[in-house]
Order: C-alpha cells, then structure tokens, then sequence
C-alpha cells in the first residue's frame, strides 16, 4: 500500500486519508469553541487493519494540539485510540451536556 496521507477538509468537517487516489477512510468533527469533537470514524474495509484509523487518529488530535484546541473523543475509535495513546491525555475534554 502507498503511504497514507491524512487531510483536513474542513468544507467537509472531516479528516480524509488517502493513498494516492484512494480514500481509504474518514474521521467526522465538529468544531466548537475550542474544542474538536471528534464524532465518527470511518475505514473502508479493503484498509482495515493497516493504520488508518490510527493515522487519522494522529493527525486529528495532533492539529487540535497545534490550534490550542481540547478535544472530545465521541467517536468510540477516538476514545480507544487516545486511551491507548497517553501522551494525548491531556487534551481530552471531559464535556457532559
């Protein structure tokens, strides 16, 4: 598989990675008042198991660390995925609406 590149397509509220001309899945946000929520995750099953998700993972809590942004992890995915990861734990904002 080519390297997968992850992209911020804010048109879209979504992180898209590709491999060349390829989507191979999507990571669904939402933006509020500095906070990134992240709502849905999506690999297609042709990519599973070959760190998409987790390079979408990556990226999305990485941008919201440069843009000074918590983070909600709604996304089951993204909660896995930040518990598995500690270094990120400070950025999760526990919101209770």
């Amino acid at each position: 598989m080519p390297e997968i590149t992850v992209t911020d397509v804010p048109a879209r509220h979504r992180y898209e990675a590709t491999a060349g001309e390829d989507l191979l899945g999507v990571a669904v946000y939402e933006r509020d008042t500095g906070v990134l929520v992240l709502t849905h995750t999506v690999v297609e099953p042709s990519a599973e198991g070959q760190g998409v998700g987790s390079a979408l993972a990556s990226a999305a809590v990485e941008a919201a660390r440069a843009q000074g942004l918590r983070v909600v992890p709604d996304c089951s995915f993204m909660a896995a995925w930040i518990d598995e990861h500690p270094e990120y734990a400070d950025l999760v904002d526990e919101r209770t609406d």
